[in-house]
């Protein structure tokens, strides 16, 4: 059995891809103009918790969920291969998939990133949640959770931001209701903080370069 493509022109879908581009574009340029600030901020307090000893929990769903992952991956390994630096510690909260079965058939899933964030964290750490909407139950709970247990926290989000963005200290607010610009964004964003973080690590020596090539 074929399955062929609708009645539309290639030019009417090559304008859709344009158009995307061109939505995302605008957002990032809109972001870059007007909210490079508030990455700047995030940065300076994800390199006080790390030079402090701290770590960084990072908690999302879905797409946000793999972002979160992406960035934590980033920090415990590296992001630019000419940072060859040690490793950041970090924990995206989505990875324990039996102890998040475990917690949602036992007390349901909007509580498990606060159950993580409330064992794991400890006063001076950071979470970084993000929420494309604001209105992740999850991630909402457990940046309550967090600033009750003495971490700071920081957002990245979409929308209006709320109820999420009442209980971040530093929160980057995309503005746009679209999912995918809203993510091209938080990946962005996330690529420029940790680069700052690195910078402010090895400029206060903190962390050394690793002259070996691996």
């Amino acid at each position: 059995m074929t399955y062929p493509w609708p009645e539309q022109s290639p030019e009417a879908r090559l304008d859709r891809v344009r158009s995307l581009f061109a939505r995302s574009i605008a957002v990032k340029t809109t972001v870059m103009a007007e909210h490079a600030a508030v990455i700047v901020e995030m940065a300076e307090i994800c390199h006080r918790a790390l030079a402090a000893g701290g770590k960084i929990l990072l908690c999302g769903n879905g797409g946000s969920a793999a972002d979160a992952q992406h960035l934590a991956a980033e920090l415990l390994v590296r992001l630019r291969a000419e940072v060859n630096r040690p490793g950041l510690p970090a924990l995206a909260l989505a990875l324990d998939s039996s102890s998040m079965t475990a917690c949602g058939n036992d007390y349901g899933y909007e509580g498990f990133y606060a159950r993580m964030t409330e064992t794991l964290g400890r006063p001076g750490d950071v979470l970084l949640g993000l929420t494309t909407s604001g209105r992740s139950p999850n991630v909402v709970a457990a940046l309550a959770r967090a600033r009750q247990s003495g971490l700071r926290t920081i957002g990245f989000l979409g929308g209006s931001g709320k109820p999420a963005l009442d209980h971040c200290d530093c929160a980057l607010l995309v503005p746009s209701h679209e999912t995918g610009r809203i993510q091209e964004v938080h990946i962005t964003a996330g690529h420029a903080l940790i680069e700052l973080v690195e910078d402010a690590l090895l400029a206060c020596g903190h962390i050394t370069l690793d002259p070996q090539e691996r």
